[in-house]
């Protein structure tokens, strides 16, 4: 199983924070490798969305996510392209006046054949890129 995670700090409350990592359908204007996100069911626990992603080849997933506003987001794979299983969190937490703590953890396995150090970079590689994108999207939003 490869696994990535990492922790970053925010200039945006847990709330602000919260409203950008919700809000799938959004992704693709400030993630490049996400070229769309459709929420196809909402229910009072938990939404499904079907991801269409570029990296190295496109390719599309759906996952199951739970959202505990404003503190948490658990995702989990069922079904698609390229992964046989997938699950991560985001917590998000209050840092001080006006900054958010964000914990991000990532665990995927693969339906191909891919050997696990290969696995490894393709799960953790994009992670400080995403993150430094989540950071320029609250400065765009918020002016933060």
């Amino acid at each position: 199983m490869a696994s990535a995670n990492t922790t970053e700090i925010f200039n945006c409350t847990p709330e602000e924070f919260f409203k950008i990592v919700a809000d799938y359908e959004k992704y693709s204007e400030f993630l490049p490798e996400v070229k769309s996100v459709k929420v196809f069911n909402v229910t009072p626990t938990f939404k499904e969305m079907e991801y269409q992603v570029s990296l190295i080849k496109t390719f599309k997933y759906k996952l199951k996510v739970t959202e505990v506003v404003p503190s948490k987001v658990e995702f989990i794979f069922t079904g698609g392209d390229v992964f046989k299983t997938m699950k991560g969190t985001w917590q998000i937490f209050p840092e001080g006046s006006d900054k958010t703590k964000v914990i991000y953890n990532v665990e995927a396995t693969f339906g191909l054949l891919v050997p696990g150090p290969m696995a490894n970079t393709l799960v953790s590689v994009n992670l400080p890129l995403m993150m430094s994108n989540f950071k320029n999207r609250v400065k765009k939003i918020y002016g933060k």
